[in-house]
């Protein structure tokens, strides 16, 4: 089929050629730069924390009338009221591990650091973030220690959060120790965090930092510290017996509150499991991903209609010339050949548009939201996608077009 009666059909028609290809245009670069941000975010979501989730839960209590001073009898009080706590959890049935830490994966809060393998180090190594708690903090979390050794209950310190004194010993994640030493010498050697001294005893096979909202590249830079945290408000991590974790959680909060019913407990954060607090800290990303379905299949539908609509008008405008080609020989599939390279070619021009302006909203969202650029394969996938859904939509008008008999060459115009 030659192209130059479709060229001149196109050119009686500018303006719904324009409109169609302009749609198809706008619509090429918001969908493929939606789908690249549902792709981020659910790969987002589905990260691993390192952390072994099943039957791990939080514990967080407010202490009432706690000492609120930084002297040895307050902090000494304060960890008195923890030491507890953590005495009257250990005992609860359904529960097989506890640790006074201050972070778990995702949680929401983070205490970030700076750590050099020299002193005085002008610019830090990495930034990291910090896992304060006991000798039990790896066993209750399920991490895995890859080298190296745990803390043991004599290198359990406690301070107040304020406190700038560092632990003599670290663990390390071993996405940071590859960080400090890339040959994989990091056990054993005092690196420097804020520029203190620490010797690094143990490595962790990966521990994701405890706010999930960071867009970061040291999302699993982590030093975990033997450190009990003093203060009004205490942390706990738990572990549950498999299948327990319901009747565990309900026990901690009776034992808790037996031991000492001058506490708060909030119900928002109080005592929330691992499942309860990954659907927390990624609500967001899970909205955002259902919105942009929402927008692509909006708009691939308003276009998929637009090119119905414009299509059947023209049809129906053309009744009679199609009609004179069919008296003159035409086929039915010739017919409907005709209207689908039209379309096809209304497409493609929208397509190449569409693609330099995917490439500038890509652009702006980099310079904007620290978005990633679109990779080629987004954007060639989604051209193919929507030269498809063309060639779908325009097939029952053309259709309908291919059906037009021979009779209508001989009425009046």
């Amino acid at each position: 089929m030659r192209f130059h009666p479709i060229i001149a059909a196109l050119k009686q028609h500018k303006a719904g050629v324009v409109l169609i290809a302009l749609q198809i245009a706008l619509t090429l670069a918001i969908v493929s730069n939606a789908v690249h941000i549902i792709v981020q975010r659910l790969d987002r979501v589905s990260r691993p924390t390192g952390v072994d989730e099943a039957n791990l839960f939080r514990v967080s209590t407010l202490f009432v009338g706690a000492p609120l001073g930084d002297d040895k009898a307050s902090l000494d009080k304060l960890d008195a009221l923890q030491l507890s706590d953590v005495d009257a959890l250990r005992h609860v049935p359904d529960v097989v591990s506890v640790s006074a830490s201050n972070a778990m994966p995702l949680q929401g809060g983070i205490w970030v650091g700076g750590v050099s393998v020299k002193p005085n180090q002008k610019t830090p190594t990495s930034t990291f973030g910090y896992y304060y708690g006991d000798e039990q903090m790896i066993k209750t979390l399920g991490v895995r220690l890859i080298a190296g050794r745990n803390f043991n209950a004599g290198e359990v310190i406690h301070h107040t959060i304020n406190d700038t004194s560092m632990s003599p010993v670290s663990i390390v994640s071993k996405h940071l120790a590859d960080k400090l030493y890339p040959h994989g010498d990091v056990l054993g050697k005092t690196v420097y965090i804020d520029n203190k001294p620490t010797t690094v005893i143990g490595i962790v096979d990966a521990l994701q930092i405890s706010n999930a909202s960071f867009h970061v590249t040291w999302d699993y830079d982590t030093v975990m510290q033997p450190v009990r945290l003093s203060g009004a408000v205490a942390n706990y991590a738990l572990r549950a017996k498999p299948g327990r974790l319901r009747e565990a959680l309900r026990e901690s909060r009776a034992a808790l509150f037996a031991a000492d019913p001058m506490r708060v407990m909030p119900a928002s954060w109080g005592l929330l499991s691992m499942a309860e607090i990954r659907d927390k800290a990624y609500r967001g990303d899970r909205g955002m991903a259902i919105l942009m379905m929402g927008v692509c299949v909006v708009l691939l539908g308003v276009t998929a209609a637009g090119i119905v609509g414009l299509t059947s008008f023209w049809v129906g405008q053309r009744r009679r010339q199609i009609g004179v080609r069919r008296a003159l020989g035409a086929r039915r599939i010739d017919i409907l050949r005709y209207f689908q390279i039209e379309n096809l070619l209304i497409a493609s021009a929208g397509v190449v548009i569409g693609v330099l302006l995917a490439q500038g909203l890509s652009l702006w969202l980099m310079s904007h939201y620290e978005m990633p650029r679109i990779p080629v394969t987004y954007l060639l996938v989604g051209a193919v996608a929507l030269l498809m859904i063309g060639q779908m939509a325009v097939f029952v008008p053309a259709r309908r077009a291919s059906l037009v008999p021979p009779v209508e060459a001989t009425r009046a115009a």
